[in-house]
């Protein structure tokens, strides 16, 4: 298979049209993981996944924020992505938001969504272990107002594997802070997700060919297991 049906081969193949695909065709690349990368873990909080895995737009009366089904399709294929994380040794950053209320709003229906505290934890299949590192943010980037990048620099990561929501919102600031950093970002596109399918699309297929190598799990898996097997070597 061309390098170029590989680069493409993405969910957004159903609704990016020909003339755009066209456009884009000379972004074509290897996408890759670096040589020391961390996982970045964005917004799986509580409050995502209220209300079941229904359709977000049935969930909005009740559950303004919620991401119904899209959260919770994404859950089964995030646990695989923690587990050879994990598995690999590689260390994982979460950012949620900070529970402060009146906390810091979008410009969502002008007015301040009720959130609890618990809201803002991580939902409990993802719990952080105590190796791991949260931050609380209050704006889209898990960069602006956190310690994040001085943590990264300390380890020397030059590279991120990214997961989370929302693809359109902190999930894109992240990853374009991140590029501006000089970061490399790779963006597991089954373990991201929106309240609206288009939005997800569209947004990864815009950060694929300007920010960041969106890739599929089953290739971020099989990375994350090499690295598990020459740490072994090595042992």
């Amino acid at each position: 298979m061309a390098k170029r049906e590989v680069f493409e081969d993405h969910c957004w193949k159903d609704v990016v049209p020909a003339k755009d695909m066209k456009t884009y065709e000379s972004f074509a690349r290897e996408t890759f993981i670096g040589e020391n990368p961390a996982m970045l873990c964005i917004d799986l909080y509580n409050l995502v996944y209220k209300g079941g895995a229904g359709e977000p737009h049935e969930l909005d009366a009740d559950y303004p924020n919620s991401c119904g089904r899209f959260a919770h399709e994404a859950i089964e294929p995030t646990k695989q992505l923690f587990a050879a994380t994990r598995a690999a040794g590689v260390p994982i950053y979460y950012v949620t938001a900070q529970f402060n209320p009146p906390r810091v709003q979008s410009t969502r229906r002008g007015s301040v969504l009720k959130t609890t505290a618990h809201d803002c934890e991580i939902h409990d299949a993802f719990a952080p272990q105590p190796e791991d590192v949260v931050f609380r943010k209050e704006r889209p980037s898990a960069f602006f107002g956190t310690p994040m990048i001085a943590h990264l620099n300390q380890r020397r990561i030059d590279s991120l594997i990214v997961c989370g929501e929302s693809t359109s919102g902190c999930v894109r600031a992240s990853v374009l802070e991140a590029h501006m950093y000089g970061l490399h970002v790779s963006v597991v596109e089954e373990c991201v997700f929106d309240r609206a399918e288009l939005t997800h699309k569209v947004n990864l297929f815009d950060m694929h060919h300007k920010y960041a190598d969106v890739m599929k799990l089953d290739e971020v898996v099989e990375h994350l297991e090499g690295i598990t097997e020459k740490t072994a070597k090595v042992a």
